[in-house]
């Protein structure tokens, strides 16, 4: 390890690893032999390659664009990152040594939302044998679909298996069709499976290690019950609002049959929250159901997951604080428990870094490109909720505005307080109290 990061926070390490595996992404996707036709440029092979890392599957080329061996490195991206960079390199020093170091516990701790080093490494075997388990499933799901549905070759149809179900459980949004998945607009085996797999890859690993561990949901932690029960909640509210404003749209639903757009619409309200494939046109979609779409990325997928946003326990504990503070009732409460106040002040920190984030940078692709204000929002909330959703402005974006998307996706990926963190000194303990004073509010 380089003597300038031995001494570094695990924040800085985790971003500095993630800028690395996208610079080795983007030169392996610039390679001849990594495309099928012209070369794109090595900005957009950059793109893809973050997009990927990020497990955010915005792009600016076709999927077509890539050879087996461009798609193959976007696979190992996608697994890279969504798996977790530290979470690798933690899975690899237990293969060879069957033991952590201390500060290899304390990097992956940080990614991986162990809430103490010492459960790292139960927490990394439980998630090397989920996503090998949940991959693999789908994967032989998806493969026998695709080969039953004629589209493909039996190795076609495999490779297209492996493909998607890794995009699927990282919440990548990535596919090897250019239309994504709307050649499967009305096919229960491939939408429910990608479903499963987001919806699983989301829930975050904490809370998939915690069931595991205990059956009985009465002693189940405040965190997995939040996950849990707001998840629920929002694969309620995503579909069924998808599903009534898109009923009657002549570019969305209306052409379909009754069962296909009830598919359509649970489809469409599950993968905006972090995942991103599509079985209808985004572009096609309601003002009013884009808007809906741009809260769900917002609110993204759970904690230490595959996925982005600010997360659905933030989200949470935000709206419970809210309406505490509107009944007068002091501290917020949740499941028979309060809600820590350092949790507040942290869901409301990564509130306020997020707005800003999304903001500026909204400002930013306003200024560098010529499109539209929404379509700029809409790119810019998909990109910081690692979601991959676009309007169809992607492609259009010059050299400055895609880094300013690149920016967006990295800090959508690594969390806006731990992006923050990373470049920020070290954390100084107070040795004094100042006087408190309260200030007038609103």
């Amino acid at each position: 390890m380089p003597s300038a990061l031995r001494g570094a926070h695990p924040t800085r390490l985790i971003v500095a690893a993630f800028l690395g595996f996208i610079l080795v992404g983007a030169a392996l996707l610039a390679l001849p032999i990594a495309h099928t036709d012209a070369h794109p440029g090595f900005m957009r092979c950059l793109f893809t390659s973050t997009s990927a890392v990020t497990v955010t599957g915005l792009t600016n080329v076709t999927a077509s664009d890539w050879s087996p061996f461009g798609e193959a490195v976007l696979v190992a991206l996608m697994q890279v990152g969504g798996f977790g960079i530290m979470t690798i390199g933690a899975v690899l020093a237990l293969l060879v040594s069957q033991r952590l170091g201390l500060r290899q516990r304390m990097v992956a701790q940080h990614e991986i939302g162990a809430l103490t080093p010492g459960e790292v490494r139960s927490l990394v075997k439980t998630i090397a044998v989920v996503t090998f388990f949940i991959e693999l499933l789908l994967a032989l799901v998806l493969a026998a679909r695709f080969w039953q549905s004629g589209r493909e070759s039996l190795p076609g149809a495999v490779w297209s298996g492996v493909f998607h179900s890794v995009a699927a459980f990282n919440n990548a949004g990535l596919s090897l069709y250019d239309d994504n998945l709307m050649g499967f607009v009305g096919d229960p085996v491939v939408c429910l499976a990608i479903s499963f797999g987001i919806i699983v890859g989301g829930i975050g690993f904490p809370v998939l290690f915690e069931i595991a561990r205990e059956h009985r949901r009465a002693r189940w932690s405040l965190h997995t019950k939040i996950t849990l029960s707001a998840t629920a909640l929002l694969l309620v509210i995503g579909p069924l609002v998808v599903t009534v404003f898109e009923w009657s749209n002549a570019r969305t639903l209306a052409p379909l049959t009754v069962p296909e757009k009830l598919l359509a619409g649970w489809f469409q309200g599950v993968s905006p929250r972090t995942a991103g494939f599509n079985t209808v046109d985004i572009g096609g979609l309601r003002a009013s159901t884009l808007l809906v779409v741009v809260v769900l990325m917002f609110i993204g997928a759970g904690a230490a997951s595959t996925g982005g946003g600010i997360k659905v326990t933030t989200f949470a504990v935000v709206g419970w604080a809210v309406w505490s503070e509107v009944r007068g009732a002091g501290e917020p409460t949740a499941f028979r428990r309060r809600i820590h106040e350092a949790a507040v002040r942290q869901a409301l920190a990564v509130v306020a870094l997020s707005i800003g984030t999304i903001v500026a940078a909204t400002l930013a692709v306003l200024t560098l490109a010529e499109v539209e204000a929404f379509d700029a929002i809409f790119e810019t909330f998909s990109a910081f909720g690692t979601v991959g959703l676009s309007t169809g402005v992607t492609a259009a974006l010059d050299g400055p505005a895609q880094l300013v998307i690149i920016a967006v996706m990295l800090a959508g990926r690594v969390g806006p307080t731990t992006f923050a963190a990373a470049f920020v000194s070290r954390e100084r303990p107070r040795l004094f109290q100042l006087p408190k004073e309260r200030p007038i509010i609103g």
